[in-house]
């Protein structure tokens, strides 16, 4: 059983970084500077194991709290994997944000599709309409 929390004072931090940073394709070298601004800038969740407060998941958004936010450094640990964690923190992510009326939660994902699409992602409709500034 786990508990998601979004309180930042949770978060193990060097494990955070850790993942993300040697096992995240997206963010492999990452500094863990930049992992901290990363946190210190964004709204951070965590999935914890309820008996020993282990953190086995992570995930960040980026939102102005009122029209948009970004969904992004989702990783859940290798040991917990295929036991629907993934799909638990996402769906928790999104009821947090409900309560704001975003009129957009984006993300990108090259292998998790079936995830985001469980909780209620589904692909832009027209992907034409958006570009972007910087590394592909």
């Amino acid at each position: 059983m786990y508990d998601i929390s979004a309180d930042p004072a949770r978060l193990d931090v060097p494990r955070v970084h850790r993942w993300l940073s040697t096992d995240a394709y997206w963010a492999l070298g990452r500094t863990l500077a930049t992992q901290e601004a990363a946190i210190a800038g964004s709204l951070n969740f965590g999935a914890y194991d309820s008996a020993t407060g282990e953190q086995h998941a992570y995930a960040r958004v980026v939102t102005d709290r009122a029209t948009f936010a970004w969904l992004c450094d989702v990783y859940v640990a290798p040991a917990a994997r295929g036991k629907g964690l993934g799909t638990a923190l996402v769906t928790a992510v999104r009821d947090h944000l409900a309560p704001y009326g975003l009129r957009r939660i984006l993300l990108a994902t090259a292998d998790a599709h079936g995830v985001y699409a469980k909780t209620g992602f589904e692909p832009l409709t027209d992907p034409g309409k958006w570009m972007a500034l910087g590394l592909q």
